[in-house]
């Protein structure tokens, strides 16, 4: 088993993520720091962990990169990824997954649920993805996108088999892994626990919304770009770029970029099944679901009185 813990300036968070690895049950594993160019105090909080971690460093290339090199040169049959801000909550979570892999031996990945959390790792909410996802397929994930790296542990097999990470992807990579990884036929499946502390803060990557965006749909066009996608997904194109792109407005939303939000719900309508009526109550449906999953406030008066959306509905 190797744990891979790709780090970018991430010193505060670091040693809470390396502690979660070293309090697990399941002890036969190897620790794989990767430190991503970091210019802060990254080697100073590594140097307790010295004998019980490899350290590799790299200039700054991001995470996707800094997970490859990890891989390469990780010597089990298992691997496991932990974000640097992240830690698991389980201290049975390694354990448990490869005793799925041992009960199933055809699975070439599994994953858990995750705990949204604050910048102190105080408790947001719990994600149970398996409650509206239960079978990990080529669909679900393609419509859904249940995926957090920090709960993936895949098979090194078939890493190799589809070439690791997108290292041109700044974000979003884990979500082209695992389609790249359905699609060559690789069985998932959950370990039906919520093992992962998720946070939440001012400074994490996934605040790069603009980024985000564009690399969620650049995993898209690649995705669909591909010639021998069978029919029934090419028949899903339309929906699943019409829901991706109300889900990236709804985040352009709560981060305050409403001119954002706009282009892309503009954007939705070259793909809704519904006429425009029926698709604007589409999005406002879509906007309270999104934030009660994420548990957010959504203030309708404030969503529907703004010019830009006025601007969509005239």
């Amino acid at each position: 088993m190797s744990v891979i813990i790709p780090v970018y300036n991430c010193d505060r968070f670091l040693g809470e993520a390396i502690d979660s690895v070293l309090i697990q049950t399941y002890q036969d594993y190897e620790i794989i720091v990767i430190d991503d160019g970091s210019t802060d105090q990254t080697c100073q909080v590594l140097e307790p962990y010295r004998n019980k971690i490899q350290y590799f460093y790299q200039e700054n290339q991001g995470s996707a990169v800094a997970r490859n090199l990890g891989i390469k040169e990780a010597r089990g049959e298992l691997i496991a990824f932990l974000d640097a801000d992240d830690f698991w909550l389980l201290p049975e979570k390694l354990g448990e997954q490869v005793n799925c892999f041992e009960q199933q031996p055809s699975l070439g990945s599994v994953h858990t649920g995750w705990r949204i959390v604050d910048e102190a790792g105080d408790k947001i909410i719990d994600v149970e993805p398996w409650g509206d996802v239960p079978n990990l397929n080529l669909e679900s994930w393609l419509m859904y996108k249940p995926v957090k790296t920090s709960g993936m542990m895949i098979r090194q097999d078939w890493l190799e088999k589809v070439g690791g990470f997108d290292g041109e992807l700044r974000q979003s990579h884990d979500v082209d892994l695992v389609l790249r990884l359905a699609l060559m036929g690789c069985a998932a499946a959950w370990w039906r626990r919520v093992a992962v502390g998720y946070r939440r803060y001012q400074g994490n990557t996934t605040r790069n919304t603009q980024t985000q965006a564009k690399c969620l749909l650049k995993v898209l066009d690649k995705f669909f770009s591909h010639r021998d996608l069978p029919a029934s997904i090419q028949q899903m194109e339309s929906q699943v770029r019409y829901h991706t792109l109300v889900w990236i407005a709804w985040y352009q939303y709560y981060q305050g970029f409403y001119g954002e939000m706009a282009r892309f719900l503009k954007r939705s309508l070259e793909y809704t099944p519904y006429y425009k009526v029926e698709t604007i109550s589409d999005w406002v449906e879509q906007f309270k679901k999104f934030s009660v999953q994420n548990r957010l406030s959504l203030d309708i008066c404030l969503l529907t009185d703004l010019p830009e959306w006025q601007q969509l509905i005239f």
